[in-house]
């Protein structure tokens, strides 16, 4: 099963809870009118610097081999893993690099506020840790997800300026009652993206490189479907939320992702609505597909 699953991810479902449902971890109160609030570092435990210090460790051995050397380069700029690392000390070596910065947020946030502070170049980072109990899954997305597993691309150039434009798109697509359709980008590129690079297949997404079971087998497994990356067929395509991916989008380098999000979208979700949904781990006849790596 993937590390976390919410859905469609932190700022593409409003933060709603009905009765019986399960209330937020975070201290919303606290939070200002764009959603962020401060990370509180010293309100964290020894216990929880300690079940830091284990995730991040299994992951890292995890990385060579799967995941793409892109991420693996990136990964030191988090620091020593002893702890967890301050906020401000990340933005210290993040923002001279892409004019990036990490915020931290209370969990989950409504999608016009994700996608503002994604267009303003603040990556919001859920400021609570999973309990122990949690350590092999989590139902969503929290601090050793969002600073393992995205703050790393932030420092390449490229996938920060493509964070970016998806903001900026996803200010658009709410205008457009479109939300569901950019999710589902945003699902299978952020969250659970491959690349191909000249050693093979390897992984970029942040939901595969801080999962403790899915990075390998999205890259090794002969069970899912790997396609080649077409922004139309992505924003068709169905995804899993409890359990490992069936189909996973393969692009040939960021820049790709870059140009998928330059042009107006208004016409392509009007082409995409036209069209039926595909199901996950379905390849279409003439479809790029790549084998495990």
């Amino acid at each position: 099963m993937n590390d976390f699953h919410d859905g469609i991810n932190k700022g593409v479902a409003p933060v709603t809870y009905g009765q019986g449902e399960r209330p937020p971890r975070g201290d919303y109160a606290s939070a200002g009118s764009d959603y962020t609030c401060a990370q509180r570092w010293g309100d964290y435990t020894a216990e929880q610097h300690a079940l830091y210090r284990r995730l991040h460790e299994r992951q890292t051995a995890q990385l060579p081999g799967l995941a793409c050397d892109e991420f693996i380069d990136a990964v030191r700029h988090l620091g020593a893993a002893e702890r967890i690392p301050r906020f401000e000390d990340i933005n210290a070596k993040l923002k001279p690099a892409t004019g990036w910065q990490i915020v931290a947020v209370p969990g989950l946030i409504p999608e016009e506020a994700f996608f503002a502070l994604l267009a303003e170049r603040k990556f919001p980072v859920t400021e609570w840790l999973r309990k122990p109990e949690e350590f092999d899954y989590v139902v969503e997305p929290d601090v050793f997800h969002d600073l393992f597993g995205h703050v790393p691309l932030l420092f390449n150039p490229v996938f920060a300026d493509y964070m970016q434009a998806y903001g900026a798109g996803g200010l658009k697509a709410s205008r457009l009652d479109a939300c569901e359709l950019l999710a589902r980008l945003y699902w299978y590129t952020v969250e659970f993206g491959l690349i191909q690079t000249k050693q093979g297949l390897r992984a970029y997404g942040a939901g595969i490189l801080s999962s403790a079971g899915e990075l390998r087998h999205s890259v090794c497994s002969p069970e899912p479907r790997r396609v080649a990356f077409d922004l139309k067929r992505l924003m068709r395509s169905r995804y899993k939320i409890d359990s490992y991916q069936a189909t996973y989008f393969v692009i040939d380098a960021f820049e790709q992702l870059f140009d998928a999000t330059a042009p107006d979208f208004a016409p392509v979700y009007a082409e995409v609505r036209a069209l039926p949904l595909i199901e996950a781990g379905v390849v279409l006849p003439g479809e790029r597909e790549f084998a495990a790596g």
